[in-house]
């Protein structure tokens, strides 16, 4: 899969607006049912995983846009710059990767008969 800058810029600011809304409480449910919040978040829950994987990744994005800038700046080699793009992509294939594993799980669960 060849990336071009257009779409690393684009999947990192993807990132970014992935990062905000993590964390916190679940919305109330609707009318009619218990009046109550859910933590969302955890040591060891899943919204806690999610946040770390989305975190981690947007850690390597920032990683490799700095080695790029030093490198513009005459401090770091191609082959670091080169290094640091690779893992962004690989973590965020990875994210996606999972991303859509787990929409495909929820999807499947709404087809199951009641």
């Amino acid at each position: 899969m060849a990336i071009t800058a257009t779409g690393a810029a684009n999947a990192y600011a993807s990132m970014q607006r992935l990062a905000g809304p993590v964390g916190g409480m679940a919305p109330k449910p609707a009318a009619g049912l218990a009046e109550q919040t859910v933590p969302v978040s955890g040591p060891g829950s899943f919204g806690d995983m999610v946040e770390k994987a989305v975190t981690g990744t947007l850690d390597t994005g920032r990683a490799a846009e700095q080695r790029a800038l030093s490198m513009a700046e005459g401090k770091a080699s191609i082959v670091d710059v080169v290094t640091a793009v690779a893992e962004t992509e690989l973590a965020v294939e990875t994210l996606v990767t999972v991303r859509d594993k787990v929409i495909s799980a929820y999807k499947d669960i709404l087809n199951m008969p009641i």
